[in-house]
């Protein structure tokens, strides 16, 4: 049924039937839960004997000797630098590993910029008193929070089906030297689960900033998080950069957070040399190392880089079913309709769909009551607007395959009863 086709006492009828179906749903008290991309205890257990592979009697030694137990290696054990040089396509020498937060490393970079000028003819951000940020949109609530909460207007930045509106961000960037970065997502985005392209990825690396401080947070999260056979291809940012004379622009993160443990992986950074020494300069007096020991139970439990990937595709097994049941559900409910659009990522930890305009805040309290919790409406869009009200980020991979299925029927029946009553 074709809603923009039909006429008032048909959308009348539908609505009736679907309420009822609704009130059915409410009446079994359900409590499933697809609000943030958790890996599931399915997925966790996949890296238990990872726990296995230091003993009590194990001196804890890295490949150079180096006791893991002690002080020490403040930039990561060799062999762990190693295994995240590979993942980013990057240098052993421009790689820092850190604790188990990539987040955690994204606001330390923030937060040292803010004290510490990149350049000697530039103020450190914290003096530039309208300092702003581009925040591709939809995009990842927690780096648009980073930015909120050292103060930058956030200036939303619309995504098309090959990355963010490049348009738009170079012309804001070579016309206004208070912008000092832009947040990325660039393989398989949170949450539309686009791949920036190769031409994308390219412009990127020309910009041509008015702020010679202007840097590019470059959050490979999901660089080997593949759920489908043809899984997407990520353009090396840091080599089109060096090409480009512009090694300095971008600095790269990624963890094995959605690897192994989500609490307890380990992240790393990638950046140019200058970058490097700033940041190197920060963490000198921030920490006197992470931990190394937990380092050296992932290098052990991969082995190398292509044990990574191996491992992999036991989680792609356990995520690829989640994703086919969230995408033939909204096709089923949707392909008529036509009341909602969404993307069909390869990989990832996200479903992005545009609800009818105007109803998503109306579809997750309908969910919310029905016992389905979903993110917030407007929380992929800087200071939780979403000037559409529209987009809803949709979360697969926490509940089992069963409830999964529930949770989407009834997503998609609060999708159809806000549209219809907002048609009506």
């Amino acid at each position: 049924m074709n809603y923009f086709e039909s006429s008032k006492p048909e959308l009348e009828k539908e609505l009736s039937e679907l309420v009822k179906l609704y009130k059915d749903y409410k009446a079994k008290g359900l409590s499933l839960n697809m609000a943030r991309g958790k890996p599931s205890p399915e997925q966790l257990d996949l890296s238990m004997s990872i726990l296995d592979t230091v003993k009590s009697d194990d001196k804890c030694l890295a490949e150079d000797g180096m006791d893991c137990r002690n002080y020490g290696e403040m930039e990561g054990i060799m062999e762990c630098r190693q295994l995240f040089a590979e993942l980013l396509e990057t240098d052993i020498e421009n790689v820092f590993v850190g604790g188990n937060s990539s987040l955690n490393m994204m606001f330390d970079t923030i937060s040292c910029f803010m004290t510490s000028p990149l350049y000697e003819e530039c103020e450190p951000w914290l003096n530039v008193t309208e300092r702003k940020f581009l925040c591709p949109v939809p995009g990842y609530d927690r780096h648009f929070g980073i930015t909120g909460y050292f103060g930058f207007k956030m200036i939303p930045i619309p995504m098309d089906s090959d990355g963010p509106d490049m348009d738009m961000i170079e012309k804001l960037v070579a016309e206004d030297d208070t912008i000092k970065g832009i947040w990325c997502v660039p393989k398989y985005s949170n949450p539309t689960g686009i791949t920036y392209s190769d031409e994308v990825v390219r412009r990127f690396a020309n910009l041509k900033p008015a702020a010679k401080d202007f840097r590019i947070m470059w959050d490979n999260a999901y660089a080997v998080h593949d759920v489908t056979d043809t899984p997407d291809r990520l353009l090396n940012i840091l080599d089109e950069c060096k090409k480009a004379g512009n090694e300095d622009l971008p600095i790269m993160f990624c963890s094995t957070s959605k690897i192994t443990f989500s609490g307890a992986g380990v992240a790393a950074l990638s950046a140019s040399p200058l970058n490097m020494k700033i940041l190197r300069n920060k963490y000198n007096f921030q920490t006197i190392g992470y931990d190394k020991i937990n380092q050296l139970r992932h290098v052990r439990f991969f082995g190398n880089f292509d044990g990574l990937l191996a491992h992999m595709q036991k989680h792609k097994a356990v995520l690829a079913p989640k994703f086919k049941i969230v995408l033939e559900k909204l096709s089923e409910n949707f392909d008529d309709n036509k009341i909602a659009s969404w993307e069909n990522p390869n990989g990832g930890y996200f479903v992005s769909v545009n609800v009818y305009k105007g109803t998503a805040k109306r579809v997750v309290h309908l969910c919310k009551k029905a016992g389905v919790v979903l993110t917030g409406a407007g929380a992929t869009f800087p200071y939780g607007v979403d000037p559409d009200d529209s987009n809803i980020r949709i979360a697969p991979s926490f509940p089992s395959v069963d409830e999964l299925s529930q949770a989407m029927d009834i997503f998609c029946l609060a999708t159809r009863i806000a549209a219809l009553e907002k048609m009506i």
